[in-house]
């Protein structure tokens, strides 16, 4: 008989405000106190809140203007390198009790681990050894965490993200009968992991509003509603999940892409906007570099100034060969983007994506490439990475960095598009 895994799903409660709490030596569940960067506008996302500012109605990942004037707070500077290194000490913790081969970071506070094998060595059940881990968490940093436990992935996520919320200790359990019996009704739909706005409004147009709903739904429907993804939604009505520690660990995409996107922080006018794709691809084409990848072709989306009825412009462009070259690949982004851009609406958000890449070894050439050309400008790139690794990122820097509404000199003291705090 195969033998039922336990997992572990642990969050860390506010984790950016809890940090910032926690270095000022003041208590991050009754501090009021906002992660945003007050050198933007009012309208600038907060990063994090306190759960004292949760406690009186503030909703996660508010803007600054949409705090009620007579709450008084402290508002926390983004510094994104500090949560980095609280979050690897944290790892540090849990490697203590679990070995990496059982734990899956899900994200900087959030992360999977496969307890089953070492409930038997630490003479714990799963809940006590959880505890345990949460315990040293909160003694080393300050830092409260609550988790789900579950007899799946999926399980253990949705124990975290509902059940635990609602019991004393903050630690949730379901396997696929509690769950059942004590979830199937629950509503909204978005409460559960995967289902976003646009699922739950498709099957709302069907008249379900719960997992019981899809569940008993007529299993056609749903395949015509969601394709191949309906599979996976039924499952997870019936609180099933095949999706073991092993399998994410050896998951590989097929398809392999690099990607960099920026909002920018006021309108830029056609020039000044592909000035910004400019240095975007540069910067991928340096990442390339580093990683000894190629790619085949571009994809470039941009979005439009709010207030302007013009929808947003995307679209490809094959590269000539696989390469990794810059003066090849943005010499076709500029083109992609006087193909694609209206040149009279003010440019707001850009995303570049180097599509279908692989490794270096597959880089190609055409009769009008010049090999001893491209090695030099790859020798070129390399130097400027080994100069940028020794002395920061701004070390060496080109012409179009220096441009007045150029952006990469900015972008590089950054970690997420949010300052490093160094």
């Amino acid at each position: 008989m195969k033998k039922e895994r336990i997992y572990i799903c642990i969050d860390l409660k506010s984790f950016y405000a809890s940090v910032e709490c926690a270095d000022m030596g003041l208590d991050p569940l009754t501090t009021r106190l906002v992660v945003a960067d007050p050198e933007r506008s009012e309208k600038t996302i907060c990063l994090a809140i306190s759960p004292a500012m949760k406690a009186l109605g503030i909703h996660n990942r508010c803007r600054v203007f949409e705090i009620p004037k007579g709450i008084e707070y402290i508002m926390a500077q983004p510094r994104m390198q500090r949560y980095i290194d609280v979050s690897a000490g944290i790892y540090g913790i849990y490697l203590k009790y679990i070995a990496k081969e059982d734990i899956h970071v899900y994200s900087i506070d959030e992360c999977f681990m496969d307890v089953t094998d070492y409930l038997h060595m630490y003479h714990m059940t799963a809940k006590e050894l959880a505890v345990r881990i949460m315990q040293e968490v909160y003694e080393k940093t300050m830092i409260t965490a609550t988790c789900g436990i579950g007899t799946n992935l999926y399980l253990a996520k949705v124990a975290l993200d509902i059940t635990a919320k609602h019991v004393e200790d903050h630690v949730g359990y379901l396997d696929e009968e509690i769950y059942r019996n004590t979830l199937w009704n629950h509503r909204p739909l978005t409460d559960f992991w995967r289902v976003g706005r646009g699922i739950a409004n498709r099957l709302a147009t069907c008249g379900i509003y719960d997992m019981q709903g899809i569940a008993e739904a007529d299993e056609d429907l749903m395949y015509q509603l969601f394709g191949i993804d309906a599979e996976l939604l039924i499952d997870h009505a019936w609180g099933r999940e095949t999706t073991t520690m092993p399998d994410v660990k050896n998951f590989k995409s097929k398809h392999n892409c690099l990607s960099s996107g920026q909002v920018l922080c006021h309108g830029y006018n056609f020039t000044d906007g592909k000035l910004i794709a400019k240095e975007m691809a540069d910067l991928l084409c340096l990442e390339l570099v580093a990683k000894n990848l190629v790619t085949e072709s571009v994809s470039l989306y941009i979005g439009y100034e709010n207030g302007y009825d013009k929808p947003h412009s995307n679209g490809s462009i094959g590269l000539p060969t696989a390469t990794c070259s810059a003066k090849l690949i943005m010499n076709y982004v500029e083109k992609l983007y006087d193909r694609i851009v209206d040149p009279f609406t003010p440019v707001r958000r850009l995303n570049l994506s180097f599509n279908n890449v692989v490794a270096g070894e597959y880089q190609q050439y055409d009769l009008f490439t010049d090999p001893a050309e491209l090695e030099r400008e790859k020798k070129m790139q390399l130097a400027m990475l080994d100069i940028k690794k020794k002395f920061g990122k701004n070390a060496i820097l080109k012409g179009l960095n220096l441009e007045e509404n150029a952006t990469t000199i900015e972008r590089n003291r950054q970690i997420g598009g949010h300052k490093s705090g160094e």
